[in-house]
């Protein structure tokens, strides 16, 4: 699956992402690092890529009609630790049937994952 992983989540998941088998492409590698949130979501769907974010901004809805784009994964935890964040983005990438997901507007929690 192609992702791009907005800049709010740990660097580290590119390559806890990419060992998963997922094409995985970051804000700063698209020289997109601090820009707006419509400037991000261009770069993302302009590179056909599923948003990964925490971005509450990219939650409404009637701007981001599921199946009028590549996908958004918004992660809404309660512990914001960078290892729990980490741990439980990569365990969804290991156990949930992803691809199934591209158009889709997701919300991920801490116990459960909504398409």
């Amino acid at each position: 699956m192609r992702l791009k992983l907005d800049e709010n989540l740990p660097a580290r998941l590119v390559g806890e992402l990419s060992a998963l088998g997922h094409d995985v492409d970051t804000e700063p590698e698209q020289g997109l690092q601090g820009s707006p949130d419509p400037r991000v979501w261009s770069g993302a769907q302009g590179s056909g890529r599923f948003l990964i974010t925490q971005d509450l901004d990219f939650s409404d809805l009637r701007v981001f009609r599921p199946g009028a784009y590549h996908g958004i994964l918004l992660v809404r935890l309660r512990e914001p630790s960078r290892r729990y964040r980490i741990e439980r983005i990569r365990d969804i990438f290991k156990n949930e049937a992803v691809e199934r997901w591209i158009g889709a507007f997701v919300v991920c929690t801490q116990s459960k994952v909504r398409v």
